[in-house]
């Protein structure tokens, strides 16, 4: 499963999280930094990607588009990347379930 990190957070999630989130990217690495959340859309959906993000835009793509791909909604406001990193390790096997259950499309964690 692979995860793209939204530019609200820190890109260095991707290394921090390879083991369990391989193939995982960043806006940021991937020239989509100043895209807009459509065309980060797009992108995810063709390319295998579950998209986390603090912001609540995708989970209204989400709701008008329906998905792939699906989303993993952060509402945690700030907090540390060392935060979210154990949040998502901490919900690894929702997410994972997520991503195999084609009923799903945005989960959230807090």
């Amino acid at each position: 499963m692979k995860l793209l990190f939204d530019q609200n957070l820190s890109p260095r999630l991707t290394k921090r999280l390879a083991s369990v989130f391989p193939g995982s990217s960043h806006v940021f690495l991937l020239g989509l930094d100043q895209a807009a959340d459509a065309e980060v859309w797009s992108y995810a959906r063709d390319n295998g990607f579950v998209i986390v993000t603090k912001d609540a835009d995708f989970g209204e793509l989400s709701t008008l588009r329906g998905f792939p791909p699906q989303v993993v909604w952060l509402r945690v406001g700030n907090c540390t990347t060392q935060r979210i990193e154990e949040l998502l390790r901490l919900n690894q096997e929702s997410i994972e379930r997520m991503e195999q259950e084609c009923s799903i499309g945005i989960i959230s964690l807090f």
